[in-house]
């Protein structure tokens, strides 16, 4: 076992932008009419409080939104309908969610082609007419700012379709017609809502994926396009295996993900018309595989910790992908554990990253110290948290040195494979593809992390084990012992 030793100084600071809050994905926004949609929602919610939320599907026809018809003479007249989109919007609102809007997919009577994406068949191709795009546009923000308030809605960021550099989510890739679709979009968001924050491409990583942040801005600032951030995603998986259903593969090193965010920084920060302009990355997770087991794993929590210690330094935001496993992408889950993006397991079963997210976003004070294993805040006079991970097999121990004397108290929160590992507790049990209700308990106090505490002088030892995340607090020791009252007297019996 290796012992990394840090030792801290009075004026000690270190640059930690902590964003891990400011959003979560989802998958198409039509799966917020299901219950247990809304039960995983509240659980994130309750142990995360991320503040915006972000999907698919908006306009695809789940939604109901575009409802054309023609009239006694035959006229085809455009008409909309905002039910489903209510009750959406509500249930987001309801639990402390503010929207970040994703303007797609094609509604199919709308729709240039016949394309689709996923078991929902998402329509991929571009408008039959832009204009009647601009105009869905237009009404639904119209409606949004009505409901909800101008000023409220004007807050929500508002990004131009997914991933159009994939041909699979917009027809053949097609940059032009992208563009097009863009300012079409940005034009008439800035017509009803101007205060509304319009931006794009979307891009998920790949060959060619940085021209288009090069190619989009150029584009913008040439044909003064509104743009107000840049989007991007970013996935770590490697070239995968298939066995099954199931997607394998190796991940890229936290340092590789973050230097391809940076270089996607400085790209936009080399057009002085944009520099220092909001990066989000809208999508961000391990695999990019629905099925690939790795996102139910601890090695997973622990990969995602050292993306949230770090991805703050060149984005606005970093949205991961997803918080529930309520997902249908590639058909709709028949097991608990399948693989699936979110943060909780069905049968409301957090996963080893939902306490990622958990001590991250609820992290306070001022940052001291920060490298590839750990993040240390001081809070108060002789107060200290931290987050400290463990990407490896081999166990690791951190030996923190503080400037203040006297004794502390350290409490741990552990995540590992040993204390906090639901998913082996689940294929212990014969991996069911159905739970009981006595299962289902059981699994969900197997879900959460082992709380431990000690005594310590002036230096504290954190023990990493395998995929570990550990969440700490030091604080000064002040024992104030009742008359009588002796802790060890029945220890010793």
């Amino acid at each position: 076992m290796s012992v990394k030793n840090i030792s801290i100084t009075n004026d000690a600071r270190a640059k930690f932008e902590n964003n891990a809050a400011f959003c979560i994905g989802t998958g198409r926004m039509g799966l917020a009419l299901q219950k247990e949609y809304i039960d995983e929602m509240r659980l994130a919610q309750s142990l995360a409080s991320f503040k915006h939320i972000r999907g698919h599907g908006l306009f695809s026809d789940d939604m109901a939104i575009y409802q054309p018809y023609t009239d006694e003479n035959g006229n085809l007249i455009d008409a909309y309908c905002f039910t489903y989109l209510d009750r959406v919007m509500d249930s987001y609102i309801e639990n402390g969610l503010t929207p970040f809007l994703e303007l797609g997919f094609m509604p199919y009577k709308m729709a240039s082609g016949t394309q689709t994406i996923f078991y929902w068949k998402g329509n991929t191709t571009p408008p039959a007419d832009h204009k009647k795009w601009a105009n869905l546009i237009k009404a639904t923000l119209a409606h949004l700012a009505d409901r909800y308030g101008k000023d409220y809605v004007s807050t929500w960021p508002c990004e131009v379709w997914n991933e159009p550099n994939l041909p699979g989510f917009w027809e053949n890739a097609n940059k032009e017609k992208y563009l097009h679709l863009y300012e079409v979009s940005a034009r008439a968001v800035k017509e009803v809502l101007p205060e509304m924050k319009v931006g794009g491409p979307a891009i998920c990583g790949g060959s060619g994926s940085q021209e288009w942040v090069k190619d989009f801005l150029t584009f913008c600032r040439d044909n003064h396009v509104p743009v107000d951030f840049v989007t991007r995603h970013a996935y770590m998986g490697q070239t995968p295996e298939r066995h099954g259903r199931y997607l394998y593969h190796d991940m890229c090193e936290v340092a590789f993900t973050y230097e391809e965010m940076k270089t996607t920084r400085e790209i936009i920060d080399s057009f002085p018309e944009f520099k220092g302009m909001d990066m989000h990355i809208t999508e961000f997770n391990t695999s990019y595989n629905p099925f690939c087991p790795i996102h139910d794993t601890n090695y997973n929590a622990a990969n995602i910790a050292g993306l949230l210690s770090c991805l703050g330094d060149v984005a606005k935001s970093y949205s991961y992908w997803t918080f529930g496993d309520v997902f249908e992408e590639m058909g709709v889950p028949s097991r608990p554990f399948h693989g699936g993006f979110g943060l909780i397991a069905g049968g409301l079963i957090p996963k080893p990253t939902m306490w990622t997210f958990h001590f991250f976003n609820n992290l306070t004070g001022d940052c001291v110290y920060k490298d590839e294993n750990i993040v240390l805040m001081k809070t108060g006079e002789g107060k200290y948290e931290g987050v400290a991970w463990n990407i490896s097999r081999e166990e690791k121990e951190i030996a923190l040195s503080l400037p203040e004397n006297g004794a502390k108290t350290l409490v741990t929160r552990t995540v590992d494979e040993e204390t906090c590992n639901p998913l082996k507790c689940w294929h212990d049990m014969g991996e069911p593809a159905t739970l009981t209700k006595a299962q289902t308990l059981i699994l969900q106090q197997a879900a959460n992390p082992f709380v431990a505490s000690k005594k310590v002088e002036s230096e504290a030892r954190i023990l990493l084990r395998a995929n570990a995340v550990v969440h700490f607090t030091l604080s000064p020791l002040k024992e104030v012992t009742d008359n009588g009252y002796d802790y060890n007297w029945y220890l010793g019996k």
